[in-house]
C-alpha cells in the first residue's frame, strides 16, 4: 500500500510492527515513526494550513515555480504539465524548483533558479499589493470566515500553519483577512507559525526550507503555540500532501480537502476523512447550532 504513494522525496518503511517515513529533501535524509493516532469527539484545537486550505492560492505559487523553470529554460511558450502539480505544490520552493530541474535539465543550479524565484515571487507580490497585477491570487475559500467564526464560538483556538516565507505569507494572510473584512489576522488566530525570513547576507534568517512541511516541526511547533497539551484534543486541516504528513508525523490526526493533491499523491488513506467544504469539516467536529 504505502509503495503507491507517489510523493517526491519520501519513502514509506513497512516494517511489521510499524512505519517510518524516511525523508529525503534539501540534501537531508530523515526517518520518522508514523504512529497511530487518535482523535477526542470534543476537538478543543484546529491547526489549518493556509495555502490551498484557507486561500486558494497554491495556483499562483505553481505559477511562479512555471515562470522560473521558463525563465532558467529561456523558453517562453514552456508549461508545467499536470502530472508535475504534485511535486511542484505543498513543499518547499528548493524542492519544487529541484525537481523541475531534475525533470527539464535546465543547466542553471537550484541555488541560481531559487534566486530567480524569489525575484519573480517580490514583484509579484509588489504589483498585488499596489492593486496590480494577478489580484485574485489570494482569494479566501468559500465558507472560511463561518468557519472561522464558529471555530470561535465553540471556544475552540484556531492556529495558522505555513511553511511559505514570512515575505511570501504575511501579505497572502493580511490580504485575506482584509477580503474577509476580519480585521488583524494576529488578533484572531491563537498562534501562526511561517516558515521564517530568508537566510540573505546583511540580513537575520530563521531556520525553515530544512525544517518545513513534510517534516512535523511546523504543525508541532503551532501546537505548542497553541498550548496543546493532548494531541488527541487537537486535528490538523490540510490540502496537500505534505502538510498531511508534516501533521500525522507531529502526531495529530489530518482531515484533508479532496481539491488539493492529497488524492492524486495517494495520500488520502492518511487522513481520518476527505471533504470538499467547511461544511462537511464542521459536521464531522459537530459544531452545527
Amino acid at each position: 500500500m504505502h509503495n503507491n504513494y507517489k510523493v517526491n522525496g519520501i519513502n514509506f518503511i513497512d516494517k511489521g510492527d510499524e512505519v517510518l517515513v524516511e525523508i529525503k529533501q534539501g540534501g537531508v535524509d530523515v526517518i520518522y515513526p508514523l504512529r497511530p493516532t487518535n482523535t477526542n469527539k470534543k476537538v478543543k484545537h484546529v491547526l489549518m494550513d493556509l495555502d490551498g486550505t484557507s486561500v486558494e492560492s497554491e495556483q499562483f505559487w505553481i505559477y511562479l515555480i512555471e515562470c522560473t523553470t521558463k525563465t532558467m529554460l529561456n523558453d517562453p511558450s514552456f508549461h508545467l504539465s499536470p502530472e508535475d502539480f504534485p511535486y511542484v505544490s505543498g513543499f518547499t520552493t528548493v524542492e519544487h524548483l529541484t525537481y523541475t530541474k531534475n525533470k527539464y535539465k535546465y543547466h542553471q543550479s537550484t541555488q541560481e533558479a531559487l534566486a530567480c524565484y524569489h525575484k519573480i515571487a517580490r514583484f509579484e507580490l509588489g504589483e498585488i499589493m499596489e492593486g496590480r497585477g494577478n489580484i485574485n491570487a489570494f482569494k479566501p475559500r468559500k465558507g472560511l470566515k463561518e468557519f472561522l467564526l464558529k471555530l470561535k464560538k465553540h471556544d475552540i483556538k484556531v492556529g495558522l500553519a505555513t511553511s511559505g516565507l514570512d515575505y511570501k505569507a504575511i501579505p497572502e494572510i493580511v490580504s485575506a483577512f482584509k477580503v474577509l473584512n476580519m480585521g488583524d489576522p494576529l488578533g484572531f488566530y491563537d498562534s501562526i507559525i511561517t516558515g521564517g525570513r530568508q537566510k540573505n547576507q546583511g540580513e537575520y534568517g530563521t531556520i525553515g526550507e530544512l525544517a518545513v512541511k513534510p517534516h512535523p516541526w511546523i504543525y508541532s511547533e503551532l501546537a505548542l503555540g497553541l498550548g496543546v497539551n493532548d494531541l488527541k484534543d487537537a486535528i490538523v486541516i490540510e490540502d496537500s500532501s505534505a502538510g498531511v504528513l508534516s501533521g500525522r508525523l507531529a502526531g495529530m490526526n489530518v482531515i484533508g480537502f479532496k481539491d488539493g493533491n492529497i488524492i492524486p499523491s495517494g495520500l488520502d488513506d492518511q487522513c481520518i476523512e476527505m471533504v470538499s467544504s467547511f461544511e462537511e469539516i464542521e459536521k464531522f467536529l459537530s459544531l452545527e447550532d
